[in-house]
């Protein structure tokens, strides 16, 4: 019976920094009205913790056959990619880098601008239903 690929001492470690920095980064750039140029570098530790914690996170792959640990894989999967995309959609909110795209500030300010909670909620909860499903099938191995 095999089970998930054990990570190493680095793999794991960069999986806990990447996760402290999201935390940090979220939790600073949330409060960050208070000191508004600390929104300019929370927001990229936010996104690098975003990317090292999907990256080791989809390393971590699962060697059996059970179907619904790898049906819940695929959407821990979409989860990273949701915690990446508002990374990105913080960085855009201090930056502005995509507000060219689109035709006027009013539509820019209603369909993107501030929008990385949206995508932070729908990724936190996908994650804590796919961590719980998955370590609850494990045990039924």
């Amino acid at each position: 019976m095999k089970t998930m690929k054990q990570l190493s001492k680095l793999q794991s470690a960069l999986f806990l920094i990447g996760g402290l920095m999201m935390v940090i980064g979220a939790g600073c750039f949330a409060f960050g009205f208070v000191y508004p140029k600390l929104m300019m570098v929370t927001c990229w530790i936010f996104l690098l913790g975003t990317v090292l914690f999907s990256v080791i996170q989809a390393m971590q792959i699962y060697e059996g056959t059970n179907i619904v640990i790898k049906r819940l894989k695929k959407i821990q999967v979409f989860a990273d990619i949701f915690f990446v995309l508002a990374g990105i959609s913080m960085v855009d909110t201090v930056y502005g880098f995509f507000r060219s795209l689109f035709e006027n500030y009013e539509t820019y300010i209603t369909y993107f601008y501030n929008k990385w909670v949206v995508l932070l909620l729908v990724a936190a909860i996908l994650e804590l239903y796919t961590t719980h499903r998955i370590s609850h099938e494990l045990r039924k191995e």
